[in-house]
């Protein structure tokens, strides 16, 4: 039996840990591994939160600003228990709940300090577990995103954890964009702080850009025995220079991941979607749903700022409840550049989008939360354009309805390494209107699982985003057999984690 941890900022399999894409995963593999036979743990911060109602395993002393911390690892219980899968979280008083979901901070003049700071603690807590064995011995570490690189780190330069190279590591890419990039020293979160006894190898640990500083995503892709992108199309895409805002690539680290290419270390493998043991929504409850979660965010102290406009939005949402719109656009996900630069940048072609649906009687419902620019876009549009529906927060209910309920779902990613929404979409045989990018390539084939636009300026970009839209609008409204051919091609296809964990076993895990 092979004997797996997973480390990482967030897990979906335990409840409130989660804050976007990496949660999924961090939840799914570590259930294939177990449906296997295999043997998985899976350790997060507690983010002084999660490990109230936990089984305590250990106190793990680590020497770190020349004194003595003392973390505590304890067990949590799953949403959901899996034979030989464990899930345990680190506390200390300095792993802090950030602002966003509850887990990362959002440092606007110093971005990564807090979190930095965490992070650090979090990863020589692990390094310390694992040395004494709490998760016995063990054949893979498998690190996610810069927020665990630090052990990669610790297994190379400090004294205490040379053990950690009996093992093999593979360090996962989420989000290139964000790479934990610190000082060296004379700061409270550097490095040299944390770590006075320990000489640093500045040329190895640092940014191209910032020379001073250390490159946490650079760390891992520099130190893992394999590293992994999650989709092939973003692996392709990630080996050239960024050049935004047509092309977004290696974000000034394609020279680490081309170096680790031709050593045979990097490799894209695409994320799977739950088929099985998925939260069920009903049919027709989306308006419902809508009010409920807008009456529930209402009662919330920290959107009180916002109250005139989830009421306004309520409004809206009302005369929807007894008549349905003929036609449906939706989108999920955190109000980010990645997710909605096109948007914010040329806000005409939303304005156009949004005519188009009024003249079929359609509407597009955004949910989310996120930058505060985006925000306020999004809100001073829902209140100039009576088919936009923009609610402002989080729920699951909301979420699963709107997949179940929309006709067309739309992506217009900047860049994804990945996507999950595309593919829960498609689970409910709802086309997507997707950018060619990253993993929306490797999911999305135009015309005949959804649509794609693309262009060579971003003005080309633009023009398709809002021709491709006009496309399925078209095909809606006059060629039905077309669409619902679209409609079922969606739904058959299978991005099954089995097929991806399959992959990782021969060529991530080499087992």
């Amino acid at each position: 039996m092979n004997n797996f941890l997973f480390v990482a900022a967030e897990n979906d399999a335990i409840p409130e840990c989660k804050a976007g894409g990496m949660g999924d995963v961090v939840r799914d593999v570590p259930r294939q591994i177990s449906e296997r036979g295999d043997k998985a743990h899976v350790v997060v911060p507690s983010y002084s939160r999660l490990h109230k109602n936990g089984t305590f395993k250990s106190h793990l002393n680590v020497q770190l600003r020349g004194q003595t911390y003392t973390a505590d690892l304890y067990e949590v219980v799953p949403k959901k228990e899996f034979k030989n899968l464990h899930h345990y979280v680190i506390h200390h008083p300095e792993i802090e709940a950030g602002d966003i979901a509850h887990i990362y901070h959002n440092d606007p003049t110093e971005p990564f300090y807090t979190d930095a700071v965490k992070f650090i603690i979090f990863c020589t807590a692990v390094a310390e577990a694992i040395k004494k064995d709490c998760f016995g011995k063990l054949d893979i570490v498998h690190v996610h995103d810069w927020h665990t690189s630090l052990v990669l780190f610790l297994k190379q330069y400090h004294p205490n954890y040379k053990a950690l190279n009996e093992i093999r590591f593979v360090y996962s890419i989420h989000n290139l964009a964000i790479q934990g990039i610190r000082p060296f020293k004379g700061n409270y979160s550097s490095l040299q702080n944390w770590f006075p006894d320990i000489e640093l190898d500045t040329k190895a640990l640092m940014d191209y850009r910032y020379q001073d500083c250390v490159n946490l995503m650079a760390v891992g892709i520099r130190f893992a025995d394999a590293v992994h992108t999650v989709s092939p199309s973003y692996k392709e895409d990630i080996l050239k220079p960024s050049a935004p805002p047509e092309f977004i690539g290696g974000e000034s680290l394609e020279l680490d991941l081309v170096k680790a290419n031709d050593m045979g270390r990097l490799f894209g493998i695409l994320n799977g979607c739950n088929y099985n043991n998925i939260r069920e929504a009903a049919t027709g409850l989306l308006y419902r749903n809508t009010v409920k979660a807008l009456f529930r965010w209402l009662q919330e102290e920290s959107k009180k700022y916002k109250a005139d406009f989830l009421a306004h939005t309520g409004e809206k949402v009302m005369k929807y409840v007894d008549a349905r719109p003929k036609f449906i656009m939706s989108s999920v996900a955190r109000l980010t550049e990645q997710k909605f630069y096109f948007l914010k940048r040329s806000p005409e072609a939303l304005v156009k989008i949004l005519q188009k649906l009024k003249k079929v009687d359609g509407i597009f419902m955004v949910l989310g939360t996120g930058a505060p620019e985006y925000e306020e876009l999004f809100r001073k549009m829902s209140y100039e354009h009576s088919n936009f529906i923009f609610t402002n927060g989080q729920s699951e209910d909301l979420i699963d309805s709107i997949y179940l309920e929309s006709d067309l779902y739309f992506m217009p990613s900047l860049f994804e390494p990945c996507g999950i929404s595309q593919m829960l979409s498609m689970r409910n045989g709802n086309p997507c209107l997707v950018h060619h990018t990253g993993g929306l390539k490797d999911t999305v084939e135009h015309l005949k699982t959804g649509f794609s636009f693309d262009g060579d300026t971003y003005d080309e970009k633009i023009k398709n985003m809002v021709s491709t839209f006009d496309r399925a609008l078209w095909l809606f409204e006059n060629d039905k057999p077309k669409w619902e051919e679209i409609r079922a091609n969606a739904k058959q296809m299978r991005f099954t984690w089995k097929k991806s964990v399959d992959e990782y076993y021969k060529v991530l895990y080499l087992l």
